[in-house]
């Protein structure tokens, strides 16, 4: 288990790092695609390795983040609530990794956090398709 758990620290900590580089540009350009996919893919891909885990805090928040991105997603752009909200739930998954670098043990889910971005988010502008 500890080989698994330090491939997983190791690669969460990488999918962490794209996500907070992704959540920069999207705090400068709310609409862009690009970064909007990726903090999904990397909310994913850290849910599943989670899940494999046995880290069920960490999945959960993961997956709430997931959902929130899906959302996000499915407006087309990131607005500034769902911003702030995303980037606590950044600092909650890195809080968690540490915890389980230190203890080897993940911590619970803060349920503040998990109902805060299981929230909506006020009304949301739909993405508008141009007719082809």
């Amino acid at each position: 288990m500890a080989k698994y758990r330090v491939v997983f620290l190791e690669e969460a900590g990488e999918h962490l790092e794209d996500m907070s580089r992704a959540l920069l540009e999207l705090e400068r350009e709310p609409t862009r695609g690009e970064a909007i996919d990726l903090v999904f893919r990397m909310a994913h891909s850290i849910k599943g390795m989670a899940a494999s885990l046995g880290y069920d805090g960490i999945t959960e928040v993961a997956h709430r983040l997931e959902d929130r991105m899906q959302d996000v997603r499915s407006a087309g752009r990131v607005e500034p609530d769902d911003l702030a909200l995303l980037f606590k739930g950044l600092e909650g998954m890195e809080a968690m990794l540490a915890a389980v670098r230190d203890t080897g043990q993940a911590p619970s889910a803060d349920p503040s956090l998990t109902h805060a971005l299981a929230a909506p988010v006020g009304p949301r502008k739909k993405k508008v398709l141009s007719p082809t």
